[in-house]
């Protein structure tokens, strides 16, 4: 397949990247301004524009377009950029799996199943949700996959600030009432792939299977790594003023059935660092 990943230059869209090509896919990526480090026909794209994102696309000509871009501070890049990626997408028949986010749901449901209807409380939220109303309305075979915390070998935002807290070069705590399905980069971005080869359409929950707090997750992350996890400190989302769900839990019973990808929990895969390499 020609495959092009919008937002290659990410921590997810990399991951994409890699895989895509080592599975033999002809592979293109797009970049907001420096192109990652996967080898890949890069190509500089503001999803803003949608006159270059059509562009973009024609000149490519992909089979399947992966989305995996935002901005969680950007309205424009985070929901009007994914409605000119879909149009772009419908405007070239190529496939469509667009990444989403936990951050759609209030928490007050605690578990979400995926028929739920999303009902965010905070911007970044409310953006993911409108992306969602924007991609399916253009395009009704395209997946949308939500997801939650994207956790690597020591590649991701949240591990970094774990170091950078249990390390004393960074101020602030972690939430012990905060709770998510972090999912591994590789089993997730092999899970997307094999959505977009599989052509089934509508809302797919891919996350991990352990709910665990941010305060767990990074005692997780700080023993793996060698780090003192009692040197992290703890905190209440509650009554913090931080924007956001506190307690998400995607079920994702319905597309666990779809996929080969096995969708490992963070209790396991932050036993122990493992080598980069696809899931399976």
């Amino acid at each position: 397949m020609r495959v092009t990943v919008v937002g290659g230059g990410g921590f997810l869209g990399g991951e994409l990247v890699r895989q895509a090509a080592e599975a033999g896919h002809r592979v293109a990526a797009t970049c907001f301004s420096r192109p990652g480090r996967a080898a890949a026909e890069w190509r500089t794209l503001d999803v803003r524009d949608r006159a270059a994102a059509a562009a973009v696309l024609a000149a490519l000509r992909p089979d399947v377009v992966v989305n995996a871009a935002y901005r969680q501070d950007d309205w424009a890049t985070t929901a009007t950029g994914a409605a000119h990626v879909a149009l772009a997408c419908a405007a070239q028949g190529a496939r469509l799996v667009h990444v989403s986010s936990d951050a759609v749901f209030s928490g007050d449901a605690v578990t979400y199943a995926e028929d739920a209807e999303p009902d965010p409380i905070s911007p970044y939220g409310a953006a993911k949700a409108a992306a969602e109303v924007a991609v399916r309305a253009v395009d009704p075979a395209a997946a949308v996959v939500r997801t939650s915390l994207i956790i690597g070998d020591g590649g991701s935002p949240q591990e970094a600030r774990v170091h950078a807290l249990a390390t004393g070069r960074a101020d602030g705590v972690l939430f012990t009432d905060d709770v998510r399905c972090p999912v591994h980069v590789r089993d997730l971005a092999a899970a997307l792939l094999e959505l977009a080869a599989s052509g089934s359409a509508g809302v797919h929950h891919v996350a991990g299977p352990d709910a665990v707090s941010r305060h767990e997750l990074g005692c997780l992350i700080a023993r793996r790594d060698g780090l003192d996890p009692a040197r992290l400190p703890a905190g209440l989302r509650a009554g913090s003023g931080v924007p956001g769900p506190a307690d998400v839990r995607l079920d994702c019973t319905a597309t666990r059935r779809l996929l080969r990808t096995r969708l490992r929990g963070a209790r396991e895969f932050l036993r122990e660092r493992t080598p980069s390499g696809p899931a399976g």
